[in-house]
């Protein structure tokens, strides 16, 4: 007999004005009081904004372009995940305190959800961001194939959710301008996933500069090449093939799934699509931030 779907309430919570996993929240106080140290470096983004790739892209520049040691173990382990907890199955707190450092810290918090430490030790911190419109189909496919998720019941219905930011972490638009003016901070750096498409040596250089480290022509080809999306759809330690198929089932939809921009042409009928634009200009009118739907 199959396992019967969870309900939405059974899982999400409104969590201090954004929607949250409730198995994350039981355990907040592990979260709220974790002790970051000043050489740790995190990822932020909003799901399905591109980061694994990122991830994978600086986890190769603290390895000096070593493509071994980037497949030793699969990048949830590489680069735990701060807030996430499943009972005794994933503990990213217990895993970062058990990392040497320098450590790197995966997030999809809001800054207003991030561990005070993180602002108070400085740390230098990457936020990637990707186009609405992508985000929300990429967002549908994985929510699929999360087995402790609820199912969207269908594209429009999920996009009248995510409008609404009832969808975990909540509002995109909330997140990204919250990220945006954070970064007026230079320990931030706001990075585009279109732009890494648009030019990947570019926004590598940029990484290793923020970082401090020296460019050097040959390290950046083999991050371009170890980091492509055929590469790392095809490399068992970034797809998220190791993650028990019980937690994520990838015959419904694979983790990477296309990796494209403008996919949501495909997606989006023109009734749906006239709302979303209304419905986003009005959300980001007073925000500077401004992303390209297609390239």
């Amino acid at each position: 007999m199959e396992a019967s779907v969870p309900e939405y309430y059974e899982v999400f919570e409104e969590f201090r004005g954004v929607l949250m996993d409730k198995r994350f929240t039981k355990y907040w106080e592990d979260v709220e009081t974790f002790l970051a140290r000043p050489d740790d470096l995190v990822i932020a983004t909003y799901p399905k904004s591109g980061t694994t790739w990122i991830s994978e892209v600086v986890y190769m520049i603290y390895k000096e372009g070593d493509v071994e040691k980037c497949k030793e173990d699969a990048i949830f382990n590489r680069i735990p995940y701060l807030e996430c907890r499943n009972e005794d199955l994933i503990n990213g707190i217990k895993q970062l305190k058990e990392k040497e450092s320098p450590r790197i810290v995966k997030t999809h918090l809001p800054p207003k959800l991030l561990p005070a430490s993180f602002w108070e030790k400085n740390c230098k911190m990457i936020y990637l961001c990707r186009n609405a419109k992508d985000v929300a189909v990429s967002y549908y496919y994985f929510l699929l194939m999360i087995t402790s998720y609820p199912n969207p019941k269908s594209f429009s219905e999920f996009v009248e959710k995510f409008m609404q930011g009832q969808v975990p972490y909540g509002s995109w638009y909330d997140h990204v301008k919250a990220w945006w003016e954070k970064s007026k901070n230079s320990r931030v750096l706001f990075m585009f996933y279109e732009d890494m498409k648009e030019d990947i040596r570019r926004e590598v250089v940029k990484l290793i500069e923020f970082l401090e480290r020296k460019p050097s022509a040959e390290l950046v080809d083999r991050i371009v090449q170890h980091t492509s999306f055929q590469e790392m759809k095809n490399n068992p330690s970034t797809n998220y093939t190791m993650m028990p198929e019980e937690m994520m089932n990838q015959k419904v939809s694979p983790f990477m799934r296309k990796g494209i921009i403008g996919d949501w042409k495909n997606h989006f009928p023109e009734a749906l699509r006239e709302r979303f634009d209304e419905h986003y200009k009005q959300q980001m009118k007073d925000c500077t931030v401004k992303f390209r739907m297609e390239l």
